[in-house]
Parts: C-alpha cells; sequence; structure tokens
C-alpha cells in the first residue's frame, strides 16, 4: 500500500476536526468518524491520537454511567480547539 503524505494526513486531520465541530458538544466514535471520513478505523485512531497529542481533541474511555469502555472510544473537539474554530467561522 502507498504511503500517504502529510499533506493528505493534514487534510484528513482538518476533515475529521471539522465533523467533530459540526457535531459539538457531542462525541462520536471512532468507527463512525471512521464511516464520515471514508477511512478505515485503524488509520483514523492513528489520525485521533496524534490530535490528541496537540490537544485539539479529548478521548472519552467512559460511557455516561461512568463505566469505563474496554474497547471502543469516543472523541470530541477540546474546548480549545472549538473557540478557535468558532472565531474563524464568524
Amino acid at each position: 500500500m502507498p504511503q500517504i503524505s502529510q499533506a493528505k494526513k493534514d487534510k484528513i486531520a482538518e476533515h475529521i476536526l471539522h465533523h467533530l465541530y459540526s457535531i459539538a458538544p457531542q462525541a462520536s466514535f471512532t468507527s463512525h468518524i471512521a464511516n464520515e471520513i471514508a477511512r478505515d478505523e485503524e488509520f483514523t485512531k492513528k489520525i485521533l491520537q496524534g490530535l490528541e497529542k496537540k490537544s485539539l481533541v479529548i478521548c472519552i474511555k467512559k460511557n455516561p454511567s461512568g463505566l469505563l469502555l474496554k474497547k471502543r472510544q469516543r472523541w470530541r473537539l477540546s474546548d480549545k480547539a472549538y473557540k478557535a474554530y468558532s472565531k474563524h467561522q464568524a
């Protein structure tokens, strides 16, 4: 499989951030995000983890009842990223 350039990865990350902004403040599972951007789940998870290191997204590892999710992860836009995105949209 050919390598994906950094520019393409940045565009995909931008698309993920846009999707999370459009559903904010809700969180979305990795599989739903992957389906939305038409990429496989492992690649999407790798991009999301990179965005988490940059403090742009937050990983939610508990369900609404407070129990730990063992295999699934939900993601939401961080407050910092939401404010920055809102500023550029206006």
